[in-house]
């Protein structure tokens, strides 16, 4: 399993700036002060979330028939499968969201799915080295309860791969269109997202960031990552991979604006995004688990359900359920969960 460059890639393509200073996003990139999250908290007022937000457990689902199907465990961790293979997004088990487990976030609603109901896992895809979608904790199980587990990543996560015990054999390190083989008729590429990088080892974006897009022999499946909106790159993974059956999108998280927009879409953002990919069928996802930002616990999936509303999209087209919920993905066919 090893990592090749598409083709003769055009030169339109969104690509990551490298410096020495680390990776930048392309076209216009910010990066937040000190100085601006002191702004925040001292001119904005965060909504007050519940201590817990109960969730059903469930066991993971059976694999499915045919084609792709991803189940939400909370935030951004999916379980996702084809009748032979299983892989895991951005998985999350951990109480907390932070350095050391102990400082920051305390998670609200518990993950939906319980970890050792999990299938074999043949790889976890990661979207970038941010506490809540790069957990240590849970990474370790991972490699320690399925050795066969592979890690992938976007580029200069190797020190984190081997902390996480995912040792060069089990690690592999991509850049945006890179592309890998995951088994024979499943190629998954490194798709761009406009976001940064940063956590308490390391310095600023010196990992880059991004989402992934799994090409099955009967279905697609796009995973974004943290994103803000920028419509030249959603369009470019359309054009050069095709409309997804399913894309799981970041809803939650974008409050105040000012501080969120270049690294967090909105839910109308969201919309925008959806609309732009051709996706046949999407989840609202990032919201709920972890109280991050300003915005109420439950206004992500309503302002969703108006945008979607105004758009045109029937209900079920892109929708926020619970933790828990499975939609599936095939190929010229309605997708259900």
């Amino acid at each position: 399993m090893s990592a090749e460059a598409p083709e003769a890639p055009p030169d339109a393509l969104p690509r990551p700036v490298k410096t020495a200073g680390g990776f930048r996003n392309p076209g216009r990139h910010e990066d937040r002060t000190w100085f601006d999250v002191l702004r925040w908290k001292i001119s904005e007022r965060a909504a007050r979330w519940p201590r817990h937000a109960p969730v059903a457990s469930i066991v993971a689902p059976a694999a499915p028939a045919a084609g792709l199907a991803a189940t939400w465990i909370g935030h951004a961790s999916f379980l996702v499968r084809s009748p032979e293979r299983s892989w895991l997004i951005d998985p999350v088990w951990s109480a907390r969201v932070g350095p050391f487990g102990r400082f920051g976030p305390r998670r609200v609603q518990p993950p939906a799915l319980d970890f050792a109901s999990l299938p074999r896992i043949d790889a976890v895809w990661l979207s970038h080295d941010h506490y809540d979608h790069c957990d240590l904790p849970t990474l370790r199980r991972v490699a320690r309860e399925h050795p066969q587990s592979r890690l992938l990543t976007p580029l200069g996560h190797e020190d984190l791969a081997r902390r996480a015990g995912f040792g060069p054999a089990r690690h592999a390190a991509l850049d945006w269109w890179d592309r890998i083989e995951l088994a024979p008729g499943f190629n998954l590429t490194a798709t761009p997202a406009r976001h940064w990088g940063n956590r308490l080892s390391g310095r600023r974006n010196q990992r880059l960031w991004g989402g992934w897009h799994l090409a099955a022999p009967d279905a697609a499946l796009f995973f974004s990552g943290d994103t803000a909106f920028d419509a030249e790159m959603f369009a470019a993974v359309r054009r050069e991979l095709g409309a997804p059956d399913l894309a799981l999108l970041p809803i939650g998280a974008y409050a105040p604006r000012w501080f969120m927009r270049e690294q967090h879409c909105d839910p109308e953002e969201a919309v925008a995004i959806f609309r732009l990919l051709g996706a046949r069928r999407a989840l609202g996802m990032h919201w709920g688990a972890f109280p991050f930002t300003d915005e109420p616990r439950d206004e992500p999936p309503a302002r969703l359900a108006a945008a979607a509303r105004a758009a045109g999209l029937a209900p079920d087209r892109f929708a926020a359920p619970p933790p828990g919920a499975t939609l599936s993905a095939i190929r010229g066919a309605d997708s259900g969960g």
